[in-house]
């Protein structure tokens, strides 16, 4: 019986194989340039510091129950205050992880009878928050405005009377674009709809301080943002911000805040110290911004590619077996570089997905550019 189960699975997973989309654990190993850690966080002494000195106080390190029960530290209540006053938000509220955040809103906010309309290449948390959640919801166009107003009258024509979610990133995590963030929220004013942007990949890059590329609508009432402490803030978690009477219905209503255990308190300090840091070290953000510019000038000139203008910077090939290929060449050559496949990535698109961090120098990217246009080269040879 357990045999003729597991064979079912079994026969999933070869058929992945097949298609080059098999799925396998690897470890760290080589230069970095596969991480979300963009400012170097991660390991940096004064995150460490901060944690080490909130052991010796006593913090522990399980929260030991929801929120709601007793899990709730002085330590997340103080990030939520720091947060709040750092955006611009009249609330934040932590949760454990940047995909239960998006998944919670998504799940819990937008009501029955409502319209989400969320833009195809928007992280796939929020797509299974759509999908879980009590509203209508409807893909649109990436980064087309225009799409997304056609589909609100499109209900509002079918008689839908309920309010209208709108779902972004402010910064795309596959291929490193931007949102059109002035154009939405001036949709969003015309349709009285709220707007949700996942700020994952632009909080402490992008914006004054790092508060991201909303930052020109902090404060509004019809704005939700997400801000994850797991990439440039080199923790984990993620705060939501925004008002006041969002972050307590979530508190009130939303079942993944309710019901699991809170985050770790230790990482509550951590993520607070990251936001100071923010503060007090802008030469962090200046330095990668310099790597940034550098690197796209460097792919421009050695192989043709178009820069994103941000830390992520795509390189489509296309065809997965090449695309791993490419990868393994980069891996074997000290370079940790990861192919992206589909159902990450479009049907077609499969491609290397360079993160630049101050894990690397301009020297390691040059190097690295060397090393990949070698690989691409003799890989079309094949």
């Amino acid at each position: 019986m357990n045999e003729a189960l597991l064979a079912r699975y079994e026969a999933t997973l070869q058929g992945l194989a097949r298609k080059d989309r098999l799925r396998r654990l690897a470890p760290r190993a080589g230069l970095d340039f596969s991480s979300n850690d963009y400012l170097g966080l991660a390991a940096c002494k004064r995150l460490g510091d901060a944690v080490a000195a909130a052991i010796a106080r006593g913090t522990p390190v399980g929260a030991t129950g929801s929120r709601l029960l007793r899990g709730n530290a002085p330590e997340h209540e103080e990030l939520e205050a720091h947060a709040a006053a750092f955006f611009g938000a009249e609330r934040a509220l932590f949760f454990g992880g940047g995909y239960i955040a998006n998944f919670a809103i998504l799940t819990a906010l937008p009501q029955k009878g409502d319209l989400l309309v969320l833009d195809e290449l928007a992280h796939a948390s929020m797509h299974e928050g759509a999908r879980a959640g009590r509203a209508e919801f409807v893909l649109a166009a990436h980064n087309d405005v225009d799409a997304i107003e056609d589909q609100i009258a499109c209900w509002r024509a079918e008689g839908g009377v309920g309010r209208v979610w709108i779902a972004v990133e402010s910064l795309y995590s596959m291929d490193g674009d931007r949102a059109p963030l002035e154009s939405l929220v001036a949709l969003a004013d015309r349709h009285e709809a709220f707007i949700v942007v996942d700020e994952a990949h632009a909080t402490g890059v992008w914006g004054p301080d790092g508060r991201g590329l909303a930052v020109a609508f902090e404060g509004r009432d019809n704005i939700l943002a997400l801000h994850t402490c797991g990439k440039a803030l080199g923790a984990s978690g993620a705060l939501v911000t925004g008002p006041r009477t969002l972050c307590d219905y979530l508190i009130n209503r939303c079942r993944p805040f309710i019901y699991a255990t809170a985050p770790s308190p230790l990482m509550a300090v951590a993520a607070r110290e990251a936001l100071a840091i923010l503060s007090d070290e802008p030469e962090r953000r200046l330095r990668l911004h310099e790597i940034i510019a550098f690197a796209g000038r460097q792919l421009a000139e050695r192989l043709g590619t178009a820069p994103s203008g941000s830390q992520i910077q795509p390189i489509i090939i296309g065809d997965n077996r090449r695309t791993m290929a490419v990868a393994a060449a980069l891996q074997a050559r000290g370079f940790d570089i990861r192919g992206i496949r589909p159902p990450t990535v479009p049907e077609g698109t499969s491609r290397l997905r360079i993160s630049l961090t101050l894990n690397v120098d301009q020297a390691a990217i040059s190097a690295m550019i060397d090393a990949l246009v070698e690989a691409l080269a003799q890989n079309d040879q094949r």
